[in-house]
């Protein structure tokens, strides 16, 4: 299965998915049925960021053409650990070993195994020869390399198991906001994207805003009434109500449109339901010092990446800023 015939068959893929025929919605619902945290909503953007980012034909050729890609390389299996915190989140690994033209065994997450599994049995229906280059195990072994996602403590097993092989070992990571207190309402609109979309469940969530002193709180709880909603989820409301006890209990101030959990906190990894925040007097030193911080996935902000934009990841954006094709070209 050569280069040209693998792109064909993304872009296939692509108008299946943007097409969501009777088959794919059935799929979608099975996904939304064993994980609460998978609503239709989110399904539905997770996809359509796929489709929009990964699968354009610009933007495939793009970065087909940056890697100068053939078909020259010589097949390794590649063995992907793919995490289920929200919804398809290992298709990007997934998309760059199969666009490499290498071989990979997939060990999905409990939390998400029903779409990518469909998806590959669609692309199989279009040319069986990917079942020579894609399967799924429960366990992997005897690969070439691997690529595993995971938390802090997963990754510890992951190092013993896998670090004599050539290996990309994630953590955990989350994104943290710098702002400014000169942002519009739609700016602050869209922050409540990255804040809240996914429940907050990714790397590339907000978990953290760095907020001058004397910010005035107002306008950002009002801009996070769009996702007042999610009080209506409940495993989302479980944790919101068990937070404000929490803050309740310890006399912890807190600001809250009912939905969201302000909290001053040095911590840049917030629970689920609660965002942290601390102030700053040097702008420079906070930039720095969340450029320096390892666990930190994405800075957002007027002179970062764009508020309304974490969860929108280009083929380019790589997990960590490790160059994952990179990785799987030096093999």
């Amino acid at each position: 299965m050569n280069l040209q015939k693998r792109i064909e068959l993304l872009q296939k893929l692509k108008n299946y998915l943007e097409e969501n025929g009777p088959q794919w919605q059935e799929v979608k619902a099975r996904a939304s049925l064993q994980n609460a945290w998978f609503t239709p909503e989110f399904i539905d953007l997770a996809i359509e960021n796929s489709c929009r980012a990964f699968l354009t034909p610009s933007n495939l050729q793009q970065w087909v053409q940056h890697y100068h890609l053939d078909n020259n390389i010589v097949p390794k299996n590649i063995g992907v650990v793919m995490a289920g915190n929200i919804p398809l989140v290992g298709f990007h690994d997934f998309l760059c070993v199969f666009i490499s033209g290498h071989k990979q065994t997939i060990k999905l997450s409990s939390k998400d195994e029903v779409m990518l599994k469909h998806i590959v049995q669609q692309l199989t229906t279009w040319d069986e020869d990917v079942q020579h280059y894609i399967s799924f195990a429960d366990m992997l072994k005897g690969c070439d390399a691997y690529i595993a996602t995971g938390s802090n403590n997963s990754a510890r097993y992951f190092e013993q198991y896998f670090s004599k092989y050539p290996s990309i070992i994630r953590r955990n990571r989350t994104s943290v906001a710098i702002i400014t207190g000169q942002e519009s309402a739609d700016e602050l609109g869209l922050l409540a994207n990255d804040v809240h979309q996914f429940f907050g469940l990714g790397c590339r969530n907000v978990t953290k805003i760095l907020v001058p002193e004397g910010y005035d709180f107002v306008p950002l709880l009002r801009a996070f009434d769009q996702y007042l909603y999610l009080a209506d989820h409940h495993k989302y409301k479980n944790n919101y109500d068990y937070q404000l006890s929490l803050a309740l209990m310890n006399h912890i101030f807190y600001m809250t449109n009912g939905s969201t959990l302000l909290v001053q906190s040095d911590e840049i990894f917030s629970a689920i339901s609660q965002l942290h925040y601390s102030f700053y007097t040097d702008a420079d030193a906070v930039v720095a010092a969340a450029k320096a911080n390892s666990d930190i996935q994405c800075i957002v902000g007027r002179d970062h990446i764009p508020f309304g934009t974490t969860q929108q990841p280009g083929l380019f954006d790589y997990a960590d800023g490790v160059d994952t094709m990179q990785f799987l070209l030096s093999l």
